[in-house]
Order: C-alpha cells, then structure tokens, then sequence
C-alpha cells in the first residue's frame, strides 16, 4: 500500500522540461528550425503520456508551461530581430538628397522687414480696403444723380442739336463702373457715342494709338466738322460743348467747369450731401469696321480668359475720342473692352459669383491706385502718373498669372505683392506697353528720371510694410 501511494506521489511530481536556448539570429536557418520542431513533438510525446497516466488537470498544466515556453522563445526571437534593425538604421548615414538642376528654382522675394509674418500684412491690407469701401447709401445716390443728368444731356441732343441727333445709349466707363473705384463715388466718365459707318483712318504718329478721320461718300450730319476731307475734332468738340452747357442750364444744382488743356471732356460739378461729385462727358465716335492694324498683336487673353473671348471683343466696334492739343488728332479707346474684362475677369465663368471662389484681383487694383495716388500727394513730380498705369499693369500680369488658383482672396498680400513688383520692372525699364496696342508706350510721358524715381519709392514702401498704408489707419 505504501509502495503504491509512493508510486502515485513520484508520477504527480512536474517532469522538468529542457530548457531551449534562445535563438539570436534575426532569420532561423533550416537546423534550427528542425531542431525546434523535433523539441515540440518530444513536448507533445510527454504531454500525451502524461495524460494517459495521471488526472487531466496535472496533466492540462504541463501543457500550458510548455506551450508558454515556446512562445517565450519566439518573442526573443522578434525582439532581437528588431534591435538589429534599429543598431543598422542609427548607424547608416543619412542620404544626401539630390540636386535636380533640370527644375528650376523660382527665388522668392524677401518679406519686408515689418511684416514677414504674413498675418500681420494681411491685416494691414484688409483694413485699408475696408477704409476704401463705398457705402451703398452714398452708391446708390449718386447714381441716380448721374443717371438722371445723363439721360438729360442725350435726350437734348436728340431733340434739339442737329449735328448730335443721332447718337446713341451712352457708354459708361471708368472705375465707378468697372466696381474699381476707392474712397468715395465722387468721380464718374460717360461716353456719348456717334456712329459712322464709312471712315477711312490714317494713322497719326508712330505708335498706332492716334488717328486723323476722313468720312466716306454719304449725307452725315458731321460733314459740316470737315476740313480738306478731314473731320476736325476742334470744332466738333467746341459744338458739343455748348449743347451740354445749354441742357444743364435747367439743372441749377449742376455747374460746368472751364475747359481743361488736353482734356476732351466737358466737366460737370454737382454736391450730394457732403460728396463734390464730377461728371466727364465725352464726345466720342464709334466706329463698326474691323480694328486698326496696330491691335493685331494685342488684347493677349487666350490663355487668361480664352481665345474665343478675344476674338468676341475684336468684333465690337471701337471708339474715337478727340485729343484736344492736335487739331484733327483722335484717340482710340477700348474702355468698354476694358469694363468686360475687370467686370468679367476669370479664367472660370464662376470667378467671383456665388457658385465659385472670390478672386483678390480687383482688390489688388484698388490697393495698387489707392498707394499711388498717396505716393502723388507726396511728390508732386508723379502727377503725370494715373490710374490707367495701374490697371494696364493688373491686365499684362493677369495674362501671366492666368489661373483663378494664382489670384485666390486667401493670397491676398502674396498677389498685391506681385502685383507691386512688376509694375516696378515696367517703371524701371520706362515702358509699359498699351494693353491693346502694344506699339504705344504708356510711360513715355512721364519722362525716365520719373519712373525710377517712383520704381524707387515703391519698392520702399514695400520692402518696410507699407508704411504710407498703414499711416492711414
């Protein structure tokens, strides 16, 4: 009986298992995984006679230590093979990256000392065009006065002047109407148009901007303004003149200021409220035949706004306004062209409307005109320096900067600053070519000395922060 309770003692004693050595290899070759495959069956073998011989629990327990054992020695397996890893990666060195010299490299313009932090310029840009807002009340009054004299002065030439019977709806241009315009609604440009169909141009000069007019065979109520076969602009324009003077006689609260040496237009003053608002009247002809030779490499807007649009706008007729110094000299003008593209100026249909992403464009034109014109309260030698410098300068840059993508609100200080660069170049190098006419200078007038000078002062003021801006704040 002793014998037998001794024999039972010895078999619930836990048979030692062999311990098996850890493998420090990241990979296991063939030996070693036979060699561990043979110690699971022998594992098994013991497992199974155990449980032949004594109670299942024992038995079940010696499985469970075996089994936990080998997953042991697989974990020291893994860990090794990853310290391996991490020892190789501290001790590779770093890759040099490459030097791709076939993609060129755009150098970026230095932020200004004052504002390389580009929140702070554009706060500083938003809050001078929200001081440069019209209020809706003061727009909207002084439209109606606008319109309400306008129709006026054409109905009277209608009814009472027979040279000027057959003009037609006027053309309002400037910025008030291209939704350009800063500060106040205090000054506004209105074309009264007379069409002729059969002219015959002869270019005036060398730039193809200035005309002489001659009028064809036909009964025209401007024969009369003719001298040698040419239609001079003097004498027309001395006639309209006085029919306006005498329409706005019955409208007390509007004055007619003196003529202005080289303006063609006929000068109106009226209040509303506490706004001295303008009004230019011009005398202008529009003529339906296709556009003069010096337009054919002008008007580059395929890639901005399309070629089919380019070729739309080259079949509108243009206008002829008279240049006052030259007897019988007129000006080609293309402001309704330019109305369309600030009015419509997206590379997307949707640029700017409710269904697409707003633009800075026209934000960067008011910004552009708004530091020009305090740069001229400045220095009174860049007074020959105007508005239509700025948009010509907006409309080259759009035609390089062609995507909606490059113009985006959000990039607002990015763009005006770009904006600001390129019409630096054109000041440095004293040209700026006329949009539609590329033969004609626009910078000519101010004179060299003057456009460095303003190049100069510019680049300034951007290079500090802005300054000028930020004092009117």
């Amino acid at each position: 009986m002793a014998g037998r309770e001794r024999t039972r003692r010895d078999m619930q004693k836990p048979t030692k298992v062999k311990e098996i050595p850890s493998l420090p290899e990241d990979e296991e070759s063939k030996e070693q995984k036979t060699k561990k495959e043979k110690q699971r069956k022998q594992i098994d073998e013991k497992t199974s006679v155990l449980e032949r011989n004594v109670n299942g629990t024992t038995a079940c327990l010696f499985e469970e230590e075996a089994t936990t054992r080998v997953r042991e020695i697989e974990t020291l397996s893994v860990k090794q093979k990853k310290r391996t890893e991490t020892t190789t990666k501290m001790v590779r060195k770093p890759e040099t990256p490459k030097d791709d010299r076939s993609t060129p490299v755009t150098p970026r313009t230095a932020a200004p000392k004052n504002s390389r932090k580009t929140p702070a310029l554009n706060t500083i840009l938003t809050k001078t065009l929200s001081s440069l807002t019209i209020r809706m009340d003061d727009r909207s009054q002084a439209a109606e006065v606008i319109n309400q004299i306008t129709k006026s002065i054409v109905d009277h030439l209608k009814t009472n002047s027979v040279s000027f019977q057959t003009v037609e709806k006027p053309l309002c241009t400037g910025s008030y109407y291209e939704k350009v315009k800063i500060s106040s609604p205090d000054e506004f440009d209105v074309m009264i148009p007379i069409p002729l169909e059969r002219v015959n141009l002869t270019e005036f000069g060398d730039n193809g901007a200035f005309y002489s007019v001659a009028l064809k065979r036909g009964a025209t109520s401007l024969a009369k303004f003719q001298e040698k076969g040419t239609l001079r602009a003097s004498l027309m324009l001395k006639e309209f003149r006085e029919e306006v003077k005498k329409c706005v006689k019955n409208f007390k609260e509007w004055e007619v200021e003196k003529k202005k040496p080289g303006c063609p237009a006929v000068t109106l003053t009226t209040r509303v409220q506490s706004i001295l608002i303008s009004l230019d009247v011009v005398l202008c002809i529009m003529v339906r035949t296709s556009w003069p030779l010096f337009t054919n490499d002008g008007l580059k807007i395929q890639k901005w706004l399309g070629a089919k649009v380019r070729q739309n706008f080259r079949r509108e007729p243009f206008y002829l306004v008279p240049k006052y110094e030259g007897r019988n000299v007129w000006r080609i003008s293309f402001s309704h062209v330019e109305k369309a593209m600030l009015m419509n100026h997206g590379s997307e249909k949707t640029c700017c409307e409710k269904a697409g992403s707003p633009c800075c464009r026209k934000n960067c034109l008011k910004l552009l005109k708004h530091l020009l014109s305090l740069l001229k309260d400045e220095d009174k030698s860049f007074e020959k320096f105007c508005s239509y410098h700025a948009k010509t300068t907006l409309f080259h840059l759009c035609c390089s900067r062609s995507k909606d993508a490059h113009w985006s609100s959000e990039d607002l200080p990015h763009c005006f600053q770009q904006l600001l660069e390129h019409f630096e170049e054109h000041l440095e190098a004293g040209v700026l070519p006329n949009f539609f006419i590329p033969s004609q200078n626009l910078l000519s007038g101010p004179g060299t000395n003057a456009c460095k000078k303003l190049a100069a002062r510019v680049r300034e003021e951007r290079q500090q922060g802005f300054p000028k801006l930020r004092s009117q704040l």
